[in-house]
């Protein structure tokens, strides 16, 4: 739903803020300067009509990243996914999120979450401190670290062009290529360098380039087709599935179909035993595909999914069994998934992540009315880690045009968002922020799920790719 988020013309005020913020000065002051923003957001118009988030539980995420740049809580990482899910809905808490990532790169923490989290979440949002923090982060050490060579790719501030320049003829290929990429995404480059650097490439690096670079790009605006070459010798190189198939999904969106041709033969050609996961990285760069054609999606994949294939094609290690595709699927209406999903979801009361995604997709799409219930049940009074994912998910499983049942569901969402927005779980409170923004908005049968995978990353598992 953040894409509905407008930021034109909102930003021009924090500016000078943050440049302020990211010359040397006292930590202090920075902290301090976080608490005034709530006046400066009150003052002008434009802010108020692009403020989505409530000012209590603005106050509270501002509050936990004050805190978190005095002592580094155990949890960051949770913190810093529930910021980046909500930071899109809020110009005031974007300008606190841009000098708490100043102090951090004065202190020179790289390494920490919040960092990540700052430069990524401001990138994206087209955010205007962006650019005064990115180009110091890529005058630092190590260009920033790939946090910043990743935001570099969605910035197209041409400060931002001779650093990048620079960077990208340093001797160390993994640092040199991260700068080429950000250089092609922003129609600086023609791809040439970027493909002799991809055969120099460490496995390493490869691995985590994957998540850090490739990820982001995946759901963000196709990048230029000179892209293709280098990604197709990093797929020759790669041995496992979920990660072959990210690079793969940036060169079909890039308009590149080369991949899509090689999923497809393999498919109808290739080993036995494992025709059917390439038949399902097929349809997912087919989709892909039809979306950058702006054609209609592929009918949904007939392969059944098993525990062992959809860990192989998560771009996590298979030993992390991740279910990311399971709910690709499941989002697509595939009625193949639908035992799996059962499977998850046959004991109530619902006790996990996965049982609760599995509920919602089964309650919205497959006939089980009675898990709207169940769900319903967690959100209310269900473990605290996992009520504000409930609350997302019934609210999704409840859509305007499903009747008065799914409407007193929402009602009853909506009930539970005050006492999510006050938990002590910054998770829930993220959720809740979600929920309170969609009531905002209107419940437009157009308006996107809450529960993407994309926030349910962010939020419950603190992944800030």
């Amino acid at each position: 739903m953040v894409v509905y988020i407008a930021h034109g013309g909102v930003d021009v005020i924090k500016t000078k803020r943050v440049r302020a913020a990211v010359a040397p000065h006292a930590d202090n002051a920075a902290l301090a300067k976080a608490r005034k923003r709530e006046s400066s957001a009150a003052s002008g118009p434009s802010i108020a009509r692009a403020e989505l988030l409530d000012k209590p539980a603005r106050a509270r995420f501002e509050e936990e990243i004050d805190a978190a740049l005095k002592r580094r809580p155990t949890s960051e990482g949770k913190l810093a996914g529930a910021v980046r899910a909500v930071a899109a809905l809020s110009p005031a808490l974007r300008a606190s999120l841009g000098e708490a990532t100043a102090v951090l790169l004065k202190r020179g923490s790289r390494q920490r979450e919040l960092y990540s989290c700052g430069l990524r979440a401001l990138s994206e949002a087209q955010d205007r401190q962006a650019v005064a923090l990115l180009r110091h982060a890529l005058s630092s050490d190590e260009a920033g670290g790939a946090a910043a060579l990743s935001s570099a790719c969605f910035s197209r501030d041409p400060e931002l062009t001779p650093l990048l320049a620079k960077i990208a003829a340093s001797r160390q290929s993994h640092l040199a290529f991260g700068a080429e990429l950000a250089r092609v995404a922003r129609a600086e480059s023609n791809g040439a360098l970027l493909a002799q650097l991809a055969p120099m490439i460490k496995e390493s690096h490869r691995i985590s380039m994957c998540v850090e670079l490739f990820a982001p790009l995946v759901r963000g605006a196709p990048v230029a087709v000179h892209v293709g070459p280098a990604l197709a010798v990093l797929r020759g190189a790669e041995r496992h599935l979920g990660r072959w198939l990210v690079l793969a999904e940036v060169a079909v969106k890039a308009g590149d179909t080369t991949p899509l041709e090689e999923a497809r033969g393999r498919a109808e050609d290739g080993p036995s035993s494992s025709r059917s996961a390439w038949c399902l990285v097929a349809w997912a760069l087919s989709e892909a595909d039809c979306a950058r054609r702006a054609s209609a999606a592929p009918a949904p994949p007939s392969t059944r999914p098993t525990l062992e294939l959809i860990a192989r094609l998560s771009d996590r290690p298979s030993a992390d069994r991740d279910t990311t595709f399971l709910f690709r699927m499941a989002s697509a209406r595939a009625t193949s998934a639908r035992t799996m999903l059962e499977t998850f979801a046959r004991t109530t009361p619902l006790t996990d992540d996965i049982a609760i995604r599995a509920a919602l997709y089964l309650a919205r799409d497959h006939d089980r009315p009675e898990l709207r219930e169940a769900l319903a049940d967690v959100a209310a009074s269900g473990r605290e880690e996992v009520r504000g994912l409930a609350a997302a998910a019934l609210w999704d499983a409840s859509p305007p045009s499903g009747g008065e049942h799914a409407s007193r569901m929402r009602g009853r969402v909506k009930e539970i968002t005050d006492e999510l927005l006050g938990s002590r779980n910054i998770g829930n409170v993220a959720w809740g922020a979600l929920i309170r923004a969609a009531c905002k908005i209107g419940e437009s049968a157009e308006m996107q799920p809450l529960l993407t995978e994309t926030p349910y990353r962010w939020i419950q598992w603190g992944w800030l790719e």
